[in-house]
């Protein structure tokens, strides 16, 4: 089994696709960037945080259509792009740019107080971090 049909068992497995779509939209990022020179692990979990809603995921689908046309090497871009968009953020939506930003400099992240923003952020930002782990643990 390849390495990206491993990552999507085992995150199935674990039931951290909140819906079919979010699943399809993490499959269809896979199923055209796994092979990709700059493919990470963080790159990955970016994917799978993207995948939960269609704005996030044509974000995504964009900046990595662009990365494969230019041949990067790296997500160097993609981190400058994550800056710029979590910098333009005057929402609770800031933090999940900040942890997109955290998965590709693969750093630990910390959830933000609860205090700070809405619930379903921080459910969200749970999520990819319980993902993450996953996404850590396989070889």
């Amino acid at each position: 089994m390849s390495w990206k049909n491993h990552c999507l068992t085992a995150l199935s497995e674990s039931k951290l696709f909140e819906s079919s779509e979010h699943r399809t939209r993490f499959k269809e990022l896979m199923d055209c960037y796994a092979e990709q020179p700059f493919f990470t692990k963080g790159l990955c979990k970016c994917m799978y945080l993207s995948a939960w809603d269609d704005e996030h995921f044509f974000i995504m689908l964009e900046t990595l259509s662009a990365m494969s046309l230019g041949k990067e090497q790296n997500t160097g871009e993609m981190r400058v792009i994550g800056d710029a968009l979590a910098e333009e953020q005057v929402t609770d939506e800031y933090y999940v740019y900040m942890l997109s930003i955290a998965f590709l400099d693969n750093i630990p992240y910390p959830v933000p107080d609860a205090a700070d923003i809405r619930p379903e952020t921080v459910y969200i930002i749970r999520r990819a971090l319980e993902a993450s782990e996953i996404i850590d643990s396989l070889e």
